[in-house]
């Protein structure tokens, strides 16, 4: 699809307490925590610095001033995870993965975070972050590669700084806070940053976390990707308060920022690293944005939510605020869009071909992936594994 000519919604105005203009009946089912309507927060609460209409907004604490190209080179960044992750969908649609977790729709979440990374930073990703991965020049075919099932890991962790992905939830937040720790006793002048959703905030890994990166002051920045559901249970089931005003019982500071506003997510997260590495340790940013599509493709988000929430998030697109705010200073044409989404395109058949040419594993190798060293319980299974393996070898018709 072009993804400059998608339609927009226009979302429905919300007065100076944050409330949005619902029918009774909408407010209603929202108060009874079933699968009710996600109003976005009052302007106070959060920080915006680019509107969906692509007005640019001052902020009096967060700020950042960009050139065109840095610009145009966050447009770009977001365009490609958004066209590489449709690519990982219909994959999975064709049967070539196991499994897919679509980010749609939280691409300035992660491109505006990963932005503000710098190279000697520690990334711990969730399973989610294919735009973080993108940013820090990690080859999207090895996250294809996990997800068809054809390699224990995917990448060196060292290479980019960008540790494996984590299907355990909540637990990459306790790797990252020991990580964290380790660099401070260290000396190194480096920040590491941990990535988790609003539902990871309901496990006790997170909050041990918190615990410990604040007694110790770690160099941590917790980024919460807060897309309103956690599979299929809203935030109001999760929390009673706002996910970032937690942070206040651990004792450090929290913010809130417009998930869907990539220069937004830019500069919360360049302070949060830079007050890190000052040694003022941890800090949560929750960025308040919206899973568009299902929590992985094996899950159908038309049974727990309703069309006019999409629709209406669909209004605050991340992309289209952006591409907005380009064309109207003048800094992007139409031949330049086309480009970038032309570049998608070769993106996505390149991840394309190379999945469908990627040869399954040797499955006997999983066994000996188990332990460090020989194993003779493990030797014994990979043993009976491969007698029964070969078996079939002349039966290939069954």
């Amino acid at each position: 699809m072009n993804r400059s000519t998608t339609p927009q919604i226009t979302a429905p105005g919300h007065g100076a307490e944050g409330g949005c203009a619902l029918s009774a009946q909408s407010r209603k089912r929202a108060k009874g925590g079933g699968a009710g309507h996600r109003c976005e927060p009052a302007p106070t609460e959060f920080v915006q610095l680019l509107t969906p209409d692509g007005e640019r907004v001052p902020h009096p604490d967060y700020d950042i001033e960009l050139t065109p190209e840095e610009l145009r080179g966050l447009y770009r960044d977001m365009v490609l995870a958004r066209r590489a992750d449709g690519e990982g969908v219909t994959l999975q649609r064709q049967g070539e993965l196991g499994l897919w977790p679509s980010l749609l729709g939280q691409e300035a979440a992660q491109v505006g975070s990963a932005r503000a990374l710098r190279a000697d930073d520690h990334v711990f990703p969730s399973y989610r972050d294919h735009g973080v991965a993108l940013c820090r020049g990690v080859d999207l075919l090895d996250i294809l590669r996990m997800f068809r099932g054809a390699t224990n890991g995917g990448w060196d962790p060292a290479e980019h700084n960008f540790h494996l992905y984590t299907l355990v939830i909540g637990s990459q937040v306790l790797h990252a806070t020991g990580y964290a720790m380790g660099v401070a006793y260290d000396g190194a002048e480096t920040a590491v940053i941990a990535y988790f959703g609003d539902g990871a905030t309901s496990q006790g890994d997170v909050s041990e976390a918190f615990n410990f990166a604040a007694v110790y002051n770690a160099p941590v920045v917790f980024f919460c990707q807060n897309n309103q559901w956690a599979i299929s249970e809203p935030t109001e089931r999760q929390s009673r308060v706002p996910l970032y005003r937690r942070a206040a019982g651990f004792g450090f500071p929290g913010v809130r920022v417009d998930g869907n506003d990539v220069l937004a997510c830019l500069a919360v997260t360049r302070e949060a690293l830079d007050r890190a590495r000052r040694g003022q340790g941890p800090m949560l940013v929750e960025a308040f944005t919206y899973r568009m599509g299902a929590h992985t493709t094996s899950d159908d988000p038309t049974r727990y939510r309703e069309s006019a929430e999409v629709e209406e998030w669909a209004g605050r697109d991340p992309i289209a605020r952006v591409r907005r705010y380009l064309a109207g200073n003048g800094w992007a044409d139409d031949a330049w869009f086309a480009e970038v989404d032309a570049e998608g395109e070769r993106l996505a058949r390149g991840l394309r071909d190379s999945v469908r040419a990627m040869p399954d594993p040797d499955l006997g190798e999983f066994f000996d992936a188990t332990y460090a060293g020989e194993h003779a319980l493990a030797a014994e299974e990979r043993d009976w594994y491969r007698a029964h393996q070969a078996s079939f070898a002349d039966a290939e018709v069954h």
